[in-house]
């Protein structure tokens, strides 16, 4: 073999290396990934139905069914227009209630969303900024009024508060 023909061998050897490397790179990245659907989206067929992914919405009021054997719980999801079916089993989020906005990461299996993890908003006020863009899509959205952002005066905030008698320990030490 000529030094030519070495050079060549090495640089195609080098060009399929990389295209390779790309690609595991790309494989990797892409099952790393969860897109936000909304109930919406997932009843016309955009949502993947082999891939994780993640659905967002206001949890339908009425719509919450507990097994009282199991953690296991049914629940639907609305973006104001439609709504879709969501089964999750484990300990869900103190948050969780009926009216509340959620965002779940899971899979399509047999036209039900199974979650493998629920996250609830953390105030009054907060929405999930897919919720959000999802609900003001559909025309649902209500803009907040800035004075129920204040922190209620009847409940405790940590040291210094306010209300005597009533602070929560800021460590683990005064949990004791």
């Amino acid at each position: 073999m000529t030094a030519r023909q070495k050079r060549m061998m090495f640089v195609a050897m080098l060009v399929a290396g990389v295209g390779l490397f790309i690609s595991l790179i790309m494989m990797a990245l892409n099952e790393n990934i969860n897109h936000f659907y909304s109930p919406t989206e997932i009843l016309e067929g955009k949502a993947p139905s082999n891939h994780s992914f993640r659905i967002g919405g206001l949890v339908v009021t009425g719509s919450v069914k507990r097994d009282t054997e199991s953690l296991k719980i049914e629940f639907d999801l609305t973006d104001g227009a439609k709504n879709f079916p969501v089964y999750y089993e484990g300990i869900l989020p103190d948050l969780f209630r009926e009216g509340q906005g959620i965002v779940a990461t899971g899979a399509l299996k047999n036209k039900v969303f199974v979650a493998d993890e629920v996250l609830a908003k953390h105030d009054e006020n907060y929405m999930p900024p897919e919720v959000a863009e999802a609900l003001k899509k559909s025309g649902k959205w209500k803009e907040g009024n800035m004075d129920q952002m204040k922190h209620p005066e009847s409940v405790p905030v940590g040291e210094g508060n306010s209300l005597p008698g009533k602070n929560i320990p800021a460590t683990a030490e005064g949990l004791k």
